[in-house]
């Protein structure tokens, strides 16, 4: 009788267990691939501001001076005492600089760090047979490889030989090609170019 009980209450107990979806990333990616990577890329010091891009302003012992908003299309960005600094096409150094010289005739020797907290100026999209398709931030130098990787690296059907990247330049489309296959055996090593702004990573 007690055996009998016991039973009853395991299966009562393994009916009960909830089950969990599992993660499918790669179904997730395609039902919503034009996501900005959720893993930002520190930009780095030659990185170029540009409009919607968002910082990070910060006086030091002036906290109510500190400021976080984004670059507005016409390249500007308002900063308390300062009104509108003129952001885009700048490197968060010269920001910085601009800022300091401003600030001297408010503070005595104003230190200001400048932060890139969010890139959506400068963006690559991958597309295709990649682990995470989407928008990835260019904050930095960075090769098809690079990307690549970023976006999760290929995935088993990918067809590694014909990997293309398409550039707007001159108002023209211009395409390149990248034979991933190659590249990993060492051949053909100037295939892997460096990445612009806009940029589409088709990989098929």
């Amino acid at each position: 009788m007690i055996k009998h009980i016991v039973f009853a209450l395991i299966t009562i107990g393994l009916t009960t267990i909830p089950v969990f979806p599992q993660n499918d990333k790669a179904s997730q990616n395609d039902k919503n691939p034009k996501t900005v990577s959720s893993e930002p890329i520190p930009a780095n010091d030659d990185f170029i501001i540009g409009p919607e891009d968002v910082l990070q302003i910060n006086v030091w012992h002036e906290p109510e001076l500190t400021s976080k908003g984004s670059v507005r299309p016409d390249g500007k960005i308002g900063i308390p005492l300062l009104s509108d600094v003129q952001a885009s096409g700048r490197t968060t150094k010269q920001l910085q600089q601009e800022i300091e010289q401003r600030l001297s005739r408010f503070l005595d020797e104003p230190q200001v760090s400048v932060i890139v907290a969010e890139i959506h100026s400068q963006l690559v999209h991958v597309i295709g047979s990649v682990g995470k398709p989407g928008m990835y931030p260019l904050a930095r130098p960075m090769t098809i490889v690079e990307i690549l990787a970023r976006a999760g690296g290929l995935v088993d059907f990918a067809k590694t030989k014909d990997i293309r990247v398409i550039r707007q330049e001159n108002g023209r489309s211009r395409e390149f090609t990248f034979n991933y296959a190659k590249f990993a055996d060492g051949k053909d090593l100037q295939q892997n170019i460096l990445l612009r702004s806009g940029d589409i990573v088709v990989v098929p």
